[in-house]
């Protein structure tokens, strides 16, 4: 059995029939879209998927970093003062 991690579920049937009408008693809350009783999509707010991107970007960004340090023995010392 897959989890669901909506506030409202609602099948791919009764989204098709009246998307409006779902979206709008939906608000500002996450749907989850159902094919066959299993999430299919999520339908999330702007910001949340904003966030989960900058998450993203941070975990690369992190990881990038870690591979940079591992190979901080291997840098070239230099003098900014000397051209």
């Amino acid at each position: 059995m897959n989890a669901i991690y909506a506030d409202i579920t609602v099948s791919i049937s009764e989204l098709k029939k009246n998307p409006d009408h779902v979206l709008r008693e939906a608000g500002n809350r996450t749907v989850a879209v159902l094919s066959h009783n299993k999430p299919a999509f999520y339908r999330i707010r702007p910001e949340l998927f904003e966030a989960l991107l900058d998450s993203g970007a941070d975990q690369d960004l992190a990881k990038w970093v870690a591979s940079r340090l591992a190979l901080k023995n291997e840098a070239v010392e230099v003098d900014i003062d000397r051209v």
